[in-house]
């Protein structure tokens, strides 16, 4: 028989039994609730039910949050509800909370792995699409919806039809100013917004094991965008060293019996993958979209594409539809495109490492457009303040916030105003996703960085050392 990917092991580890229509029931080891949970809650009240197993269940208060003024009350009154029936549910069932105040609080994909909760093998749910974030650890993770929310929470289990297995295999070495933010959007690109669609996404080869932690969490978020179940990195040493220490995580001996584990979830050599597709880390370019689709994406020296070019006449109405939306010419060139503004945050792009890259673009120079940067959560906050980055951003001109969701779901008056053109570290730039009218380009941190300098999308390289 064929040896077992990295996914069939994780999930054969999680089957509590299978039906004859081939639908599995899995074990979920850890559960995320945010704000948007209350449905969920509300449906184990109708039925007067409780929470199965409160200690694998962890809320995190990050979707709706204000990102200033944390303090004072909240000025939006149901966006304000939300945030207390969460602390409300939280308290009713036992359920550990990441709320406003707590210094752990941040981006349920982003607070999961800093504090040792996300953990190789392990399955992993969230009522949001870019739980995917978390098989950067070799974990089985992937977004439900509110019904599938209450049932995880009534019963620690979920029914899931097994998706089918790709294998992206990377190799060689990335290039200068080149991130894993612009290896997803090449991918994308490449495959297309469904190409994953239905299918288990696998990381692999020597530029994914050449990424950091945070690399591979932004590579794992963004494969959703590639319409993917969900997506995985074998862990390794870079795992363990980045959970070495958690409040979470294992630790002493039993770090060293879980890494003992963990050494086995890689797939087999002989492993047998329904897609595989291959790439060079040295054809990857710092990459910028230009539509409203995250496959409309393109390296900065490229030009914004022709509808008349198109040869499939559905692709050619949807890019003549979203040059018309984000007021650009085909054949413009993607470095003449000015922006209004500058976004750096999200569970994207939003964790230390994000933020360094940002500002090491930012060091001495001033930006020429208004920008928000907001921290992945409280952690990084406080960590990027000991380090100094937060004064630069400002000496930049770019404001420094509070951790939440922020201008990604434009939510609490973080937003783009209409026609307004946002360079965002993001994951999605879909019609009004950074407010009503807004249009948005998607980049890696230091790409923004570079943008909010020139006022311009911009590449990274060619901007001018400082001195």
């Amino acid at each position: 028989m064929a040896g077992e990917t990295l996914f069939d092991k994780v999930w054969r580890m999680h089957v509590v039994l299978t039906r004859e229509d081939g639908q599995a029931l899995l074990w979920i080891d850890r559960h995320f609730v945010h704000e948007g949970s209350h449905h969920a809650f509300a449906k184990l009240r109708a039925r007067g039910a409780g929470v199965a197993r409160p200690d694998l269940s962890f809320a995190v208060a990050d979707h709706y949050v204000p990102t200033r003024d944390r303090g004072a009350a909240i000025g939006d009154a149901a966006i304000g509800r939300m945030v207390g029936q969460l602390s409300d549910n939280a308290r009713a069932h036992g359920v550990r909370l990441f709320g406003l105040g707590d210094p752990a609080q941040g981006i349920v994909h982003v607070v999961g792995p800093e504090q040792g909760l996300t953990l190789p093998g392990l399955s992993i749910v969230c009522g949001d699409s870019h739980t995917s974030t978390h098989g950067a650890f070799g974990a089985l993770a992937f977004g439900i919806g509110a019904s599938d929310v209450a049932h995880v929470l009534m019963t620690q289990t979920l029914w899931q039809k097994r998706p089918l297995r790709m294998r992206i295999w990377v190799d060689g070495a990335w290039g200068p100013g080149v991130s894993a933010k612009d290896l997803a959007l090449c991918v994308i690109a490449t495959i297309g917004a469904d190409g994953a669609q239905g299918f288990a996404v696998e990381f692999a080869g020597a530029a994914i094991v050449g990424l950091s932690m945070e690399g591979r969490m932004t590579l794992c978020n963004m494969a959703i965008e590639a319409g993917a179940k969900c997506a995985m990195v074998a862990p390794d040493d870079v795992t363990l060293a980045y959970l070495a220490g958690r409040d979470f995580a294992p630790k002493g001996d039993a770090l060293a019996r879980a890494a003992a584990d963990w050494s086995a979830l890689a797939s087999d050599a002989d492993a047998v993958f329904d897609r595989e597709h291959r790439m060079a880390a040295a054809d990857i370019a710092p990459v910028v979209t230009w539509g409203t689709s995250p496959e409309d994406a393109l390296p900065i020296t490229a030009s914004v594409p022709d509808p008349a070019r198109e040869a499939d006449a559905g692709r050619a109405a949807h890019v003549a539809d979203a040059l018309d939306y984000m007021g650009l010419a085909a054949g413009q060139r993607l470095s003449d495109i000015r922006v209004d503004r500058v976004f750096i945050g999200s569970c994207t792009n939003g964790r230390i490492e994000d933020l360094r890259a940002a500002a090491s673009v930012l060091a001495g120079r001033r930006a020429v457009v208004p920008g928000l940067v907001s921290p992945g959560s409280s952690r990084v906050k406080a960590q990027a303040e000991r380090e100094g980055l937060d004064a630069v951003f400002r000496a930049a001109g770019l404001e420094w916030a509070e951790s939440g969701c922020s201008m990604c779901v434009a939510m609490n008056g973080d937003q783009a105003g209409p026609g307004e053109r946002c360079a965002s570290t993001t994951n999605r730039n879909f019609k009004g996703r950074q407010g009503p009218g807004s249009r948005t380009h998607l980049m890696s941190p230091a790409m923004a960085a570079a943008a909010a300098v020139a006022g311009f999308l911009v590449d990274v390289r060619a901007l001018p050392a400082v001195r």
